[in-house]
């Protein structure tokens, strides 16, 4: 079952994306505490949405969590997924397909053109899954981020 998260959902959210990023081999880059979750999602001006898996018995078992971002070439928003996580025993139960199903539905019942996210190079299964449901890489571009001291030192 897939749902639209609920404040309630913020600390499972946040355990997810610990776990994500310590898959990802990242878990130290992890600064958002829960607050800042329950802020970006729920907040006066929610600056993200998510969607959460359950399993038969109620239990999250993943989630999805995206903005929305914008095409000047099309003139439409789209979609781009920052995480999509399904727990390692919960994988392989059609969790992730039905959260990008999800998305994919809220883009077409809204005139979205694009649904985005980004994968780590190795991560094969991943790449893998994307692929079977026909999402294709876009190889001509490189991803940027500025970050840290050298945003603060553009920024200044």
């Amino acid at each position: 079952m897939i749902r639209t998260a609920v404040p309630a959902d913020v600390p499972e959210i946040h355990r997810m994306v610990c776990e994500l990023a310590e898959y990802e081999r990242a878990l130290h880059e992890v600064r958002a505490g829960e607050e800042q979750l329950r802020e970006a999602l729920f907040g006066e001006r929610p600056a993200a949405f998510a969607h959460i898996a359950e399993d038969g018995s109620g239990r999250t078992v993943g989630f999805a969590l995206w903005f929305l971002n914008f095409s000047t070439w099309r003139g439409v928003h789209g979609i781009y997924l920052e995480d999509l996580y399904v727990r390692p025993e919960a994988r392989g139960g059609g969790h992730g397909k039905a959260l990008l199903a999800e998305l994919a539905r809220i883009c077409v019942e809204r005139g979205y053109e694009r649904l985005e996210w980004s994968v780590l190079n190795w991560n094969a299964p991943s790449i893998a899954f994307y692929e079977a449901l026909g999402a294709r890489p876009q190889d001509e571009w490189t991803v940027y981020r500025l970050t840290d001291e050298a945003l603060k030192r553009l920024g200044a």
